[in-house]
């Protein structure tokens, strides 16, 4: 008999030289670190989040010493240090001398809201709504409630102020020397990205430096502004309502509804006269921040579309509470900045060698 040629073996799909068992091993592979990463995000959540405040927080020191260096050519160390010290003394100047009327006037708000509140209820029964001040009230409860379990333990005075020491002392250690981290970062990385790393940090802390500029001009004419005009319109509480004003326009979009919710409010509760008053104010200040310093100082730098900034806010405060919700303007910044430079260090690689853009 003749032989039959011997049919040449290929490998089957058990073995691991088979290309197909690599493809999907490598899928599988891709699949599990996602998810892996994912469980990690919602383990560390909340140190995440405190250290991303303190990088935010070291970026506003940084930009203030930077600032005092075009007056002072001193060492870097003691212009860090001034700026500290006057933080330091305007908070406690601003609380040792408005704080107790500040503290009676946040009961006094309190009582009105609430009473406002029940007004708008019992208008809205009126109209056929079946909505019930105590159904407002939980509305709100819920809110707040649902901003996120990640900061639970934050949720309490210490927790609170324990997180805040951190972040502080965290980001006066990388405002000392910022580089230094710089380099630590670098140097986990390949020697061919180094470069493209250096670009992309410069330009967020850049980036950051301006945005943050720019947020604290305008809590500073938002708080002040809206405290004179009310005080001098007569308006009940206009201290208190200037600094809450203020601080929450730290919050792009959602702190400026909070904060015009409340001066209406509070502002009706003085008359039909004082509440129309109170809402002229309210759209004159927004006005001017939202149309001269928003527009010179912020979108400049960063260029955020309003509503990526507001589905950021919501996703963040969900995802990581109240910290995730201060934070999302910053993070969404930098992300743009890293995908920017990414591109164009990509467009770079990919274009010949001595061809020159136009």
């Amino acid at each position: 008999m003749s032989e039959q040629p011997r049919h040449i073996e290929q490998p089957g799909p058990s073995e691991v030289r088979s290309p197909i068992i690599r493809r999907e091993l490598a899928r599988a592979g891709v699949w599990i670190g996602l998810a892996v990463a994912v469980a990690v995000l919602a383990l560390l959540a909340q140190p995440l989040m405190l250290i991303m405040g303190a990088l935010v927080f070291a970026t506003m020191l940084d930009g203030g010493t930077r600032l005092l260096g075009r007056v002072l050519p001193i060492g870097r160390g003691w212009r860090l240090a001034i700026v500290l010290l006057g933080i330091v003394a305007f908070l406690a100047y601003t609380f040792y001398l408005t704080g107790a009327s500040l503290a009676a006037q946040a009961q006094a708000m309190r009582d009105i809201v609430e009473t406002q509140v029940g007004r708008i209820g019992g208008w809205m029964q009126q109209l056929g709504v079946t909505t019930t001040p105590n159904d407002l009230k939980g509305l709100a409860q819920q809110a707040m409630s649902s901003m996120g379990r990640v900061t639970a333990a934050v949720g309490t005075a210490v927790g609170a102020i324990t997180s805040a020491v951190m972040m502080l002392v965290l980001a006066i250690f990388i405002a000392v020397e910022p580089k230094l981290y710089e380099r630590g970062v670098a140097w986990m990385l390949p020697m061919d990205r180094r470069d493209d790393f250096y670009r992309t940090a410069d330009k967020m802390g850049w980036t950051l430096r301006r945005l943050m500029f720019g947020r604290l001009i305008g809590m500073a004419v938002e708080g002040v502004g809206t405290w004179l005009l009310l005080w001098a319109g007569g308006v009940p509480m206009a201290g208190l309502l200037g600094i809450l004003t203020g601080l929450l326009a730290f919050l792009p979009n959602i702190g400026a509804i909070i904060s015009g919710a409340l001066i209406i409010l509070v502002g009706f509760s003085g008359g039909t006269d004082t509440g129309l008053y109170a809402l002229g104010v309210y759209l004159a200040v927004q006005m001017v921040d939202g149309y001269l310093i928003v527009p010179m100082v912020a979108k400049r730098a960063v260029d955020l579309a309003p509503a990526l900034v507001l589905a950021a806010q919501i996703l963040f405060g969900a995802l990581f509470g109240i910290l995730g919700l201060f934070l999302a303007d910053p993070i969404v910044a930098m992300i743009k900045v890293w995908l920017e430079e990414r591109s164009r260090a990509s467009n770079e690689r990919r274009r010949p060698a001595g061809f020159i853009a136009r």
